[in-house]
């Protein structure tokens, strides 16, 4: 019986001229990633950067371009497994293809997805947000890491940051300036974490959410107070709701319940959908709700009815 080998698919996104080019050769230079192996490079498109053939030669890889959309099939991937016979595989993705044509590719036997980077030029991606935010954020949806490159004063870093985990919590986020270095920002709340109730304004709850599921350990023994609608989830432990509220990721029509686990002698009184001010005590907890992971727990201290606010969905 033969063993089939494993090989690692790096799928490299981002806009054109978003510094993917850059971005690959540096990685194919760092001896802990070419370890020897054989590495398939392929390009989905053509920007202003054209890759070293030097560089590649270098490190025995191999350059693949593929021009069209409709070209990017299943078959043409078991031809380059067939003909190159890769140790690893690196994919300069399109940004305009949309990632479901890669969530749906049927990839070669042995080839699987290691790692999804997705690369953004910092001082585009407001233009990028206003025009075409529905691309974008199906783009980070799969992502392990997204790098902000060309920072620079008055990047405004920690909106990014919780633009890109509100759609992917899992996402690790950097920046970094023009050179490679990284950019330092200082991450400012909007509200008072040591104050004795910290209260979360309709507008911050985004922030709050973000900030909660990033550094749940800020707020561990903390009361908080905010504005939240119920929803109580089929098969939720008995005696737990979740308040939260709904977030535009994409498009008004693309939307997601942001909300945490709490615990509440009242749940049977509540209803799904009613809006309440919560004022609950926060523990961090290792839960299954939260895959295992530690997250934040709150525990009730008072519920009162409330009205909407005045904007329904969350931004960021």
């Amino acid at each position: 019986m033969s063993l089939i080998n494993k090989v690692p698919v790096y799928l490299v996104n981002g806009f054109l001229e978003s510094g993917k080019t850059t971005f690959i050769q540096e990685t194919l230079s760092d001896p802990y990633f070419s370890d020897g192996g054989k590495t398939l490079l392929i390009a989905c498109e053509e920007g202003e950067e054209e890759y070293d053939l030097h560089i590649l030669e270098s490190y025995d890889t191999e350059l693949v371009q593929v021009e069209e959309k409709a070209a990017f099939t299943p078959e043409f991937l078991e031809e380059c497994k067939k003909k190159y016979k890769p140790t690893q595989v690196m994919i300069e993705y399109n940004g305009m293809w949309g990632m479901q044509l890669f969530r749906e590719m049927q990839l070669p036997r042995g080839w699987f997805p290691a790692q999804g980077i997705t690369l953004v030029d910092a001082g585009t991606f407001d233009l990028y947000m206003q025009n075409m935010k529905s691309l974008f954020m199906d783009m980070v949806q799969d992502s392990d890491l997204v790098i902000f490159n060309r920072c620079q004063e008055g990047t405004k870093a920690a909106s990014y940051k919780r633009n890109i985990r509100a759609v992917n919590p899992r996402a690790q986020v950097e920046f970094e300036k023009e050179g490679g270095e990284l950019f330092e920002y200082e991450d400012e709340l909007p509200f008072d974490l040591n104050a004795e109730i910290v209260d979360i304004g309709d507008i911050d709850y985004g922030i709050w959410y973000v900030d909660a599921m990033d550094h749940p350990e800020h707020y561990d023994g903390k009361t908080i107070r905010f504005k939240a609608r119920v929803m109580k989830p089929r098969g939720i432990t008995p005696g737990y709701f979740v308040p939260g509220r709904r977030a535009m990721t994409c498009c008004a029509d693309d939307t997601v319940f942001l909300g945490f686990l709490c615990r509440s002698q009242n749940v049977d009184k509540l209803k799904n959908g009613q809006w309440l001010t919560v004022t609950a005590k926060v523990s961090v907890q290792k839960r299954e709700e939260y895959s295992g992971e530690e997250g934040p727990v709150l525990y009730t201290k008072a519920l009162k009815s409330a009205p909407a606010p005045e904007e329904e969905l969350v931004y960021f």
